[in-house]
Parts: C-alpha cells; structure tokens; sequence
C-alpha cells in the first residue's frame, strides 16, 4: 500500500499570498515613517547600528544623557542644532522617530525570515517560488544595509544624509515593496489555477519611468528642494512656474550637465515637477489597456492613486513643504508602486 501524503507537505500558495500581503502593508508603514524621520531631520540623532541591543530605547536619564552626547558630535549637531539651542528633550523627539523607523525594520525583518523558514520547513512554497523568496529576504537585507550606509553620510560627512543614498534607501524599499505584491499576486493566482504573470514591454516602460520619478523625488527630498521655487501657506506663485518662469534660473551648470541633473535642486525639482506629468500619461494609457482587458478595479486604483498623488505634490510646494501634507505624498507614492505592480500584473495575465 502506498504511504498516505504528509498534509504539511502541500503547498499552500494562498496562505503565502496572504501572508505577503502584510509583509507589504508594513513596508508601505515603514516608507511613510521613513518619510516623517527624513521630514523631521532625525536620520542622524542614533549615530550606532545595533542590531539587538539598540531594540530598546534609553531608559535612565544617563543613558538619554549618553545618547545626546554622541549626537552632539555630528555635523548636524554642531552647525545647525546646537547653535538652534537644541535641549534633550528636543533631542528626545527626533530620536524617537528614527527609533521607531529602525524597529519597524527589525520588524518587518522578522515578519518575512520567521514565516519564510515555517512554511520552508513544511513543505508549503510552491516550485519555483523558493528563489524568488530568498531573493527578497536578500533585497530587505540589502535594505538595511543601504539605510545604515545612508545614515553614515549624515553622521561623518554633513548636516544631512546624502541625497544619493538617501534615493538609493527609497528605491530598494519601493523594489523590494512591487516585488512582494507582484509574487503575491502569483501566488494567488496559483491558488486559482492560474499561470504566472509576464512582464509586457508595455508594463516594464510604466514601471520604468515610475521608476525615475521616485528617484527625483528621492533626490529632491534629500537635497530639501521643495522651497527653492518659493513657498509658504499654499503660495500661489509657486506652481506651474517657478520664480515666476516656467524654467527656473540659478541652475548651476559650471560643474557639468550630469553635476546638474543629479545635484542641482533647482533642475532636480523641474525635472521631478514635470516628468510626473510623463508617468501620469502612461499610467492612463495602463489604465485603459486594463479597463479593456475586464480589469477595472485595478484601473480605477490606479487612476486614483496617481491623482491623488499630483494633487499632493503640487500642495506640498505651495504649503512650503508642510510636513503632513509632504507625508501623505509619500505614502501616495508608495500605494502608487503597488497600484501600477497590480496593473502590470494584470496585463500580463493576458499574454
């Protein structure tokens, strides 16, 4: 008689779907406390990386006393803070957002590693899909690293973290966030049945240029380029021109086009402005692939988030860059990533 199949040998794609889903939902959570921590200047008010013992905050008055300390010998420290006259307790809040950005971390480290061995050690990951995986497990360790890199600049260098670094930290997580929702995606559709999904040349140029756009963003943020156009309680002057022309002066091209385009805050923001308007084209074009294709849902998803998203960049620069308004625009950004993941999913179910 032939030996009865272990049920914890059966593969269980929708659990893993599910499972993924909340692996995504916390890094859209931690995009947007990393946003508050870059908004709020406090990348740099933890100058360690300890990975098991920095879990848990200061807990004595000496501790906190320690932590200032160390702080006190950044660059940021020195040139803008303490001349500010920064008191701990001042201290204390900054260094609770970049506390809390590295814990959800940790967090998210182990909410994807944990479950990842559990179904592993069952027998429940799909063929194919064990590479795939560890890929990601990869890319959220890559993470850390690239953010603690990120973090250096600013605690050695300057007054803040490079802006390259700090667009090199966005982009990882953004990568990492359309590759656990596109797998997600697969996973469930092997719950169904259903083959895999490709990737059309159509879909691979929306991403592409989505892609471009989020490294704009990035780099205007870390170079704080959203005032240089003007700015102040919803100032109307500062959007569609800046300082008064649709192509701003004071570009400083002495250094080179390429200094230029990657490190000049006036071009970056121009370039940022209007290359939304480039992706805002494509997306509709998606959009209408997919509401033909049967998939409206996922048209209107993206319709939505890609407008909701030009609406908050445009009231960022008016409102002089208000933090929460600049959150939002963040956390738009993000859902647009898993907005336009899904639509590309989609369309390449029908091929």
């Amino acid at each position: 008689m032939a030996p009865v199949r272990n049920r914890t040998a059966i593969p269980a794609p929708l659990a893993l779907s599910r499972w993924l889903l909340i692996v995504a939902m916390m890094i859209v959570a931690i995009v947007v406390v990393g946003g508050i921590t870059r908004l709020t200047e406090s990348g740099v008010s933890i100058t360690e990386w300890k990975p098991v013992s920095g879990t848990l905050p200061p807990l004595t008055d000496a501790d906190w006393q320690a932590e200032f300390d160390k702080y006190r010998q950044t660059p940021q420290y020195v040139l803008v803070n303490g001349p500010a006259g920064m008191t701990l307790a001042t201290y204390k809040f900054i260094f609770f957002w970049e506390w809390v950005h590295r814990l959800l971390a940790r967090a998210i480290g182990m909410a994807f590693a944990l479950p990842l061995v559990w179904f592993w050690l069952r027998g429940q990951i799909p063929t194919g899909y064990k590479p795939r995986l560890l890929a990601l497990l990869a890319l959220g360790a890559l993470q850390g690293a690239v953010g603690w890199w990120m973090v250096k600049s600013g605690i050695v260098h300057d007054v803040k973290v490079s802006h390259f670094r700090l667009a090199a930290h966005l982009l990882v997580a953004l990568t990492t966030l359309s590759g656990v929702v596109w797998t997600m995606l697969d996973l469930r559709s092997l719950s169904r049945g259903e083959p895999r999904a490709r990737l059309t040349g159509f879909a691979a140029l929306a991403l592409g240029m989505l892609l471009v756009q989020l490294f704009y963003g990035a780099l205007l943020a870390g170079m704080r380029a959203g005032t240089v156009a003007g700015g102040g309680w919803f100032n109307w002057d500062v959007w569609p021109l800046m300082q008064g022309a649709f192509f701003p002066a004071g570009i400083e091209w002495s250094q080179g086009a390429a200094h230029a385009l990657f490190s000049d805050p006036y071009l970056v923001h121009f370039i940022h402005r209007w290359w939304a308007w480039a992706v805002v084209g494509v997306l509709v074009v998606m959009g209408r692939k997919l509401r033909r294709a049967g998939h409206r849902p996922v048209s209107v998803a993206i319709h939505t988030a890609f407008g909701t998203q030009i609406v908050l960049g445009i009231a960022t620069v008016m409102s002089g860059v208000t933090i929460w308004i600049a959150v939002l625009h963040q956390l738009t950004g993000a859902l647009l990533v898993v907005c336009t993941a899904w639509g590309a999913h989609q369309l390449g179910k029908q091929v």
